[in-house]
C-alpha cells in the first residue's frame, strides 16, 4: 500500500507538471495493484481531460463515482466534463452535490459559478461566488470568476474593481488580466485594455481582442442589463471570455 500511495503522489506530480505520459503509466500501475482505486481511476480521467479527451475522461470519472458515490474529486471531474460538453444543467447539479458534501469547497464553488454563468444565471453565480469568498477570503480563482461574472452580468466597472484586487499581485493568473482587459474594453477604454493584453499576447491577438470588445460593446445596453450574448464557451482561445470555462473549472 505505501508503494501505491507514493506512485499516486508521483503520478499527481507528473500530471501537475504536464508529463501526461508518465502520469498515465503511474496511474495504470496503481490500478494494476488495486483495480478499484478511486484515486487511480480518477487520475486516468484527469490525464484524458488534460489532453482534451473529455468523453473518455467522463467514462473514468463515472467509473470512480460508481465505486465511491461520495468521492468529491471524480464528481468535480464529471462536472468539468459536463461544462465542456455544454451540459450546463448536469454540471450545476453535480457541483451542488459536491458542495452538499464539502460546503464552500473553492474548486466546486468556482466551477458552479462558471456553470451558472454559462447558463445565463449571473445573479446565481455571483451569490455562490460571494458566499464562497466569505469562507475562502482572497481565493484568486473565486475572485477571477466573480469579476468575470459581474462583467457578463452587465457590470464591467464592478467586475474591474474585483479584478484589480487580484491583478495587483505578481502571481495573478493570466485569466485575471485578460478578464480585466475585457472589462476595460467593454467600458470603452481600449488603451488600458491593450496595455493589459500586451503582457500575455502578441500584438496581432491584442488587436483581434480589441475588435471583439468593440463588437460586444455595441450590443451592451446603455445602462446595466444583460451581458453581450456572443460570449460563448467555445470561443477562440485568445478571446478572454473563454476564461469562463478554462480558468474556472480546473
Amino acid at each position: 500500500m505505501p508503494s501505491s500511495m507514493s506512485e499516486l503522489r508521483l503520478a499527481d506530480s507528473a500530471l501537475d507538471s504536464g508529463n501526461i505520459e508518465l502520469a498515465t503509466t503511474l496511474y495504470n500501475k496503481v490500478l494494476q495493484a488495486n483495480p478499484k482505486s478511486v484515486a487511480g481511476i480518477t487520475g486516468l480521467g484527469n490525464t484524458l481531460y488534460a489532453v482534451g479527451d473529455f468523453t473518455r475522461a467522463g467514462v473514468y470519472y463515472d467509473r470512480a463515482i460508481k465505486i465511491d458515490a461520495d468521492a468529491v474529486t471524480p464528481m468535480i471531474g464529471a462536472a468539468r466534463v459536463a461544462i465542456h460538453q455544454r451540459r450546463f444543467n448536469d454540471a450545476i447539479k453535480t457541483y451542488r452535490d459536491v458542495l452538499a458534501r464539502a460546503p464552500n469547497d473553492p474548486t466546486a464553488s468556482a466551477g458552479l459559478g462558471a456553470a451558472l454563468d454559462l447558463n445565463n444565471d449571473h445573479a446565481g453565480a455571483q451569490a455562490v461566488l460571494k458566499q464562497a469568498l466569505v469562507a475562502n477570503p482572497g481565493d484568486p480563482m473565486l475572485s477571477v470568476n466573480l469579476g468575470l461574472s459581474l462583467i457578463l452580468g452587465g457590470n464591467p466597472r464592478e467586475g474591474a474593481n474585483v479584478l484589480l484586487d487580484v491583478t495587483r499581485y505578481p502571481g495573478a493568473p493570466p485569466q485575471a488580466r485578460q478578464n480585466l482587459a475585457l472589462a476595460y474594453g467593454l467600458m470603452g477604454n481600449s488603451e488600458a485594455a491593450a496595455e493589459i493584453l500586451g503582457h500575455d499576447l502578441p500584438k496581432a491577438s491584442v488587436q483581434d481582442n480589441l475588435r471583439f470588445y468593440d463588437i460586444q460593446r455595441a450590443h451592451l445596453p446603455q445602462a446595466g442589463g444583460t451581458a453581450p450574448a456572443a460570449l460563448p464557451v467555445a470561443t477562440v482561445q485568445r478571446v478572454p471570455a473563454v476564461a469562463i470555462q478554462s480558468a474556472s473549472v480546473r
